[in-house]
């Protein structure tokens, strides 16, 4: 098959069928996009003249460029190449895989960086009560930490989502949908928000059903609420990088040194599988063997 037509047969497949986000589709494509280029460049326009030594010069030119890929950049790209000839010899188009022999770089175990409870408790204080975007600000933190969402969920979320009260509606990766509890202290701040300032943002916009808008009354975008959660830290004087996720990652981190089970934890961040949320045991195990190590007279 024509490398076109099976490129967008499989795009068709992971976004229709699999019901990928569009975020991972937009990974795939820009990956894919890449390898069917310098399949061109060597002369291959067709799958049936693709064989495991063109994907193994392709994956090893790619690893040796400069700058050298990151492993996990690297794995996502043999992921998205063995995952479209997989899709290929799967449904009949092509009879081999040749791909099939992928083994990708081994990442390094990299732990999620959490911020103290002092440093959280700081973050969400640091909006100014004082501004209607200051109280919208607080809501969207006070929420994040809160549930654990993603930015990209809290984000998406709508006003209808909060209709139960004490639990929230969150909508994750392959639209998978969740409950989770909301906490006393993110509810007060939603609702001071949702009554105090986002009808006058409403009304400077086109009328939209999320909950979090802008300053124009658009829905908030990832972009701005890093910006917020960015500019949080800065007003809290917060010195350890602070990202999209480490609100995310203090939750999970939080919950297991209070005595959550993992597999709780799990459900409420919304991972397919409890290995992905056991990363955030190591964090917890650390912490306790830094507290023995200082605190046990016989510790050294």
């Amino acid at each position: 098959m024509q490398l076109d037509r099976a490129l967008d047969a499989y795009l068709r497949h992971v976004t229709i069928e699999r019901g990928l986000s569009a975020h991972t589709i937009a990974a795939y494509r820009r990956d894919l996009d890449g390898y069917r280029s310098w399949l061109d460049e060597q002369g291959i326009d067709d799958t049936a003249q693709v064989t495991a030594a063109v994907v193994d010069r392709f994956v090893a030119e790619r690893a040796a460029s400069e700058p050298p890929p990151a492993a996990t950049s690297l794995a996502r790209l043999q992921s998205s190449v063995r995952g479209w000839h997989r899709f290929l010899a799967r449904e009949g188009i092509e009879t081999d895989d040749p791909s099939g022999r992928l083994r990708p770089p081994k990442a390094p175990r990299r732990l999620p960086k959490a911020l103290t409870i002092e440093q959280v408790e700081r973050l969400l204080a640091a909006p100014s009560p004082e501004e209607p975007l200051g109280i919208r600000d607080r809501a969207l933190l006070e929420l994040l930490y809160a549930t654990g969402a993603r930015v990209s969920e809290a984000v998406g979320l709508d006003v209808d989502d909060l209709a139960h009260g004490d639990v929230l509606r969150l909508r994750g990766k392959g639209s998978k949908e969740r409950i989770v509890p909301v906490g006393s202290y993110a509810r007060a701040a939603v609702d001071a928000y949702l009554t105090r300032v986002r009808p006058g943002l409403a009304a400077k916009g086109r009328a939209s059903a999320k909950l979090f808008l802008g300053a124009r009354g658009a829905p908030l975008s990832r972009q701005s609420a890093w910006l917020v959660i960015r500019e949080a830290a800065e007003r809290a004087h917060i010195t350890a990088e602070v990202s999209p996720h480490t609100l995310r990652h203090s939750f999970a981190t939080h919950l297991l040194q209070g005595g959550a089970d993992v597999r709780v934890v799990q459900e409420l961040l919304g991972h397919s599988s409890v290995a992905t949320t056991q990363i955030y045991t190591h964090v917890s195990v650390d912490a306790l063997r830094d507290v023995y190590a200082t605190s046990h007279p016989r510790a050294r």
